[in-house]
């Protein structure tokens, strides 16, 4: 449970510094469409730092072997 709240924290504090270094480097006069690209990369960047920090380290993190059936 401590880690999902951490790593969500951790997504949190990404997408707020992805938004802002992309609004910070955007050339003005900074237009409506240009928040919805901030925000989207942001978003994308978050979702996947959240992804990675809740998958298993698993080797086999996708699918699981079966028994061979004799």
């Amino acid at each position: 449970m401590q880690k999902t709240i951490l790593v969500s924290l951790g997504a949190l504090l990404v997408f707020g510094s992805v938004a802002a270094v992309i609004l910070r480097f955007m050339p003005e006069p900074i237009e409506d469409s240009d928040y919805l690209v901030a925000g989207s990369v942001a978003t994308l960047v978050a979702l996947l730092v959240l992804f990675l920090g809740l998958v298993p380290r698993s080797g086999d993190r996708f699918f699981k072997k079966r028994k061979k059936q004799s």
